[in-house]
Parts: structure tokens; C-alpha cells; sequence
């Protein structure tokens, strides 16, 4: 089940650069209030079962990024992600990191938004969640995927780059 996708990971590296501000935002009550409402809509999710019975299906390999972390597989809601409302308690991605046995964890959450006008050059519609901002724009990870933009919260695993950090240096495939 230790899959990597470095290629996968390259791109998202390639494709993404930090949003000036998120750390401005990431104490504050709103996030703190964001993450508080994806743990509590997320937490039926330990089990990889139940998410996929609800619509969230694997779309990634593990990803990581030697010497950076990882993210862990990206299971993904496509009736939530088609839909451009951006909820707290109704993220778009679920990320999963296998154990040394291979069984999945729920580490994280991705909120997913398609980029309007499909424009790498622009961001007029970066879309933001408690007043973080989300990373992007950026290319599709996997052939079909939009231009888009996505947060990440790690809701579910401590991360010492930050809980709305891209990376977790402590996610290994």
C-alpha cells in the first residue's frame, strides 16, 4: 500500500507558492472555529469505509515530497467539489496517511474551489475560509483536474509547519 507519487508531488510543489497572510489568520477564533467544525463533520471518517460511502473516493497515491513531508492520499468528493460553496464542515478532500502497516489514517482536510477563468496569471477569485486564504492558483494534479485553488487542515494530525501548512513534514508514504 506505500505508494509515493513524486512526480504528483513535484507538480503540486511547481504549482503552489505560500499565500502572504495565512499565518496572520491561523490563530485566530475563526480558524480555531474552522478546524473545531471539520474535526466534528469529519470525525465518522476514521473510517475509510464510511467515507466512501458517502461519496469521497481515492484520486491520488500517497503524496509526499522528500526532505518537505507529505500529504497522504487525497480522497476526493466530486459532487462537493463541482459545488462552489466553501463550508467548513464540508470539505471537498479528505487526506489519509497509510501506517507502517498499511492501514489509512484520517490526517487531514482539503477544501477544493475551481479557478474561474482557468487562468494561472490571475487570482481575482482566490477564495478564503475564516480569513485564510487558499494556496493558488494552481495546475491540475491528475489529468482532467481544473486550475484550482485548495487549503489544507490538519485537523486530524499535528503539523509543525502549521495546521493550514500544504505539507506536514510528519506524513511519510
Amino acid at each position: 500500500m506505500k505508494r509515493h507519487l513524486i512526480a504528483g508531488a513535484l507538480a503540486l510543489a511547481a504549482g503552489t507558492a505560500a499565500v502572504p497572510g495565512v499565518s496572520a489568520h491561523a490563530d485566530s477564533p475563526a480558524a480555531n472555529t474552522t478546524v473545531a467544525e471539520a474535526r466534528r463533520a469529519t470525525a465518522k471518517y476514521h473510517d475509510v469505509g464510511v467515507a466512501v460511502a458517502d461519496g469521497y473516493v481515492p484520486v491520488t497515491a500517497c503524496v509526499q515530497l522528500p526532505g518537505v513531508g507529505g500529504m497522504g492520499i487525497h480522497y476526493l468528493n466530486r459532487a462537493l467539489a463541482a459545488d462552489p460553496a466553501i463550508v467548513a464542515d464540508r470539505p471537498e478532500e479528505l487526506l489519509y496517511a497509510p501506517d507502517d502497516d498499511g492501514r489509512l489514517h484520517l490526517v487531514a482536510v482539503e477544501y477544493f474551489r475551481a479557478d474561474a477563468d482557468q487562468d494561472l496569471s490571475t487570482d481575482g477569485d482566490r477564495p478564503a475560509l475564516a480569513g485564510i486564504p487558499f494556496d493558488g492558483p494552481m495546475a491540475g494534479h491528475a489529468p482532467g483536474m481544473p486550475i484550482h485553488y485548495d487549503l489544507h487542515v490538519w485537523a486530524w494530525r499535528a503539523n509543525p509547519a502549521g495546521t493550514f501548512a500544504e505539507w506536514n513534514p510528519d506524513v511519510h508514504c
